[in-house]
C-alpha cells in the first residue's frame, strides 16, 4: 500500500538540499537516509534519500544524484510516496495511518451521528478530519484528544466531544425550523450504513 509521506518544497542552499512538508507521524522512519521513495509525478522518481537534517524547525533532505540548486528546484511540489504493509501499525499507541481512519463513522459521545470521514487534512498545526454529513455537507473536526475522544477500529467509528458551535450551529437552526413545521427530520440515524466499513481490497 502506498502512502504520501512528504511534499518537496523550495531548494535550500546551493548543494541540492530541499525543504519538505512532512505528512507522516514517523519521519525518522519514512524519511531516513537510505529510504527509496516513489514520487508523484512518477517520472521524477524513485528518489533515494542521501542526507536529512532539521534546520530552523524544517526538515531538509538531499537525494542521491541531486547536487545543485537547479536539480533541487526541479523537484519542487513532488510528492514522496512510501510503500507500506497494509497490516502495519504505527509505533505510537495513539497514532493511525490515514487509510485506517478514512470511512470511519463519526458519532458524538451521546451517540448522535455526525457523518463519515472522507479525508484527512494534514496542516502544520494539527490534522483535520474532513467529515461528510448525511445531508452531503462537510464539517472539519480537529484531530486532537480534547475533541476526538476515541478511535475504535473494530467498531469502525470515531467518537467526538465537539465544543459548542463546531458541528451543532446549523443543526440547532434546522431543528428550530423543524419544530415550527409539520415534520421533523429525526429519522436519519439509520443512514450510517455499511459503506463505512473501511475494508481494504
Amino acid at each position: 500500500m502506498q502512502l504520501v509521506v512528504a511534499r518537496i518544497g523550495r531548494a535550500h542552499g546551493i548543494k541540492g538540499e530541499v525543504t519538505v512538508e512532512v505528512r507522516t507521524d514517523e519521519p525518522e522512519l519514512r524519511l531516513a537516509p537510505g529510504a527509496v521513495l516513489a514520487t508523484d509525478p512518477a517520472a521524477t522518481g524513485p528518489l533515494t534519500i542521501e542526507t536529512g537534517r532539521v534546520h530552523s524547525g524544517r526538515l531538509l533532505l538531499r537525494f542521491a544524484g541531486v547536487t545543485d540548486r537547479n536539480g533541487a528546484e526541479a523537484l519542487r511540489n513532488t510528492l514522496l510516496i512510501a510503500e507500506i504493509d497494509p497490516e502495519e501499525l504505527p509505533e505510537g499507541e495513539d497514532e493511525y495511518y490515514d487509510h485506517q481512519l478514512i470511512d470511519l463513522d463519526v458519532v458524538t459521545e451521546d451517540g448522535v451521528e455526525v457523518g463519515r470521514i472522507t479525508e484527512i487534512s494534514h496542516l502544520p498545526s494539527q490534522d483535520l478530519f474532513i467529515v461528510e454529513r448525511p445531508d452531503g455537507t462537510e464539517v472539519m473536526i480537529p484531530f486532537v484528544e480534547e475533541i476526538v475522544t476515541e478511535i475504535d477500529l473494530e467498531e469502525q467509528r470515531a467518537v467526538i466531544a465537539p465544543p459548542p458551535g463546531l458541528i451543532d450551529d446549523r443543526a440547532e437552526i434546522a431543528s428550530a425550523r423543524d419544530s415550527e413545521g409539520s415534520e421533523g427530520s429525526e429519522g436519519s440515524e439509520g443512514s450510517g450504513g455499511a459503506e463505512g466499513s473501511g475494508e481494504e481490497s
